[in-house]
């Protein structure tokens, strides 16, 4: 069995990367998936949100850099869910100076043996355009894109969307992308025109659940919790279980 390797990623912050990570990944282990997320962003916000305190702890850095197998350095943190905490090298990556090529494949060769047993590996990426990003599509076959809906959003994914097709045109390989609506409001005009702008452009490739905005989503990691602890039966609980369904489902809007 092949691990679908999927990037999340969108070099505008606060669009809700962290936040769709952690709860798609819980509701899919929820569903019995065996599934892995790999904190790319050397602010380790993903450990903070799944309550893992990973300061001085070694994770993906180890590995990329060849001092440790992906096998050694996941953390079981929930039922069918394993964690791999960015680490304190992570940072010193970027400052590689060796060959660019080399830097930019660093974690497509770490990942390559001992993930056969993941249906799912999920790296959550920086808010950036630098090295680490440039590794995670260089490892990654698919693209998962949460987007807010606002018209910065919209210029930041075309900026993203030139990243993206450099990277096909050089890697001579094609993404699978989806996009996923997060911190959606559905009473503002302006969500429903954001929408019917992304599918004019990006038809068949939004997933069918929008996940609306709530304030339980951004209290959450502050309790090291996902929605499905914090907020059991909640709306954005049934919002993520209804992505993830789609998720494997591949329904759009």
């Amino acid at each position: 069995m092949t691990s679908r390797i999927v990037a999340v990623l969108n070099q505008k912050g606060g669009v809700g990367k962290t936040t769709t990570t952690v709860n798609l990944a819980h509701a899919l282990a929820r569903m019995g998936k065996k599934i892995t997320v790999i904190d790319f962003d050397p602010q380790s916000h993903l450990a903070v949100a799944l309550g893992v305190v990973s300061k001085q702890q070694t994770g993906i850095d180890e590995i990329m850099l060849g001092h440790a197998t992906f096998t050694q350095q996941q953390i079981p943190v929930r039922e069918n869910l394993n964690l791999i905490v960015a680490g304190p090298r992570l940072q010193e990556i970027e400052q590689l100076r060796e060959s660019g090529s080399h830097r930019g494949d660093l974690l497509r060769k770490a990942l390559a043996p001992g993930t056969d047993d993941r249906d799912l590996i999920f790296i959550d990426c920086p808010p950036s355009s630098g090295i680490l990003v440039a590794n995670a599509l260089f490892a990654a076959e698919e693209l998962l894109v949460p987007m807010t809906s606002d018209y910065l959003a919209l210029q930041g994914l075309s900026h993203l969307m030139g990243t993206i097709k450099k990277f096909e045109a050089v890697l001579n390989k094609k993404y699978r992308l989806q996009i996923v609506m997060s911190r959606y409001i559905p009473t503002r005009r302006l969500s429903k025109d954001v929408v019917s702008t992304l599918k004019k452009y990006f038809p068949q490739q939004i997933l069918a659940t929008p996940v609306r905005e709530t304030a339980a989503l951004a209290e959450c990691p502050s309790f090291g919790k996902t929605v499905f602890e914090y907020r059991p039966g909640w709306r954005s609980a049934k919002d993520f279980e209804a992505l993830a369904g789609d998720f494997l489902a591949g329904r759009m809007m």
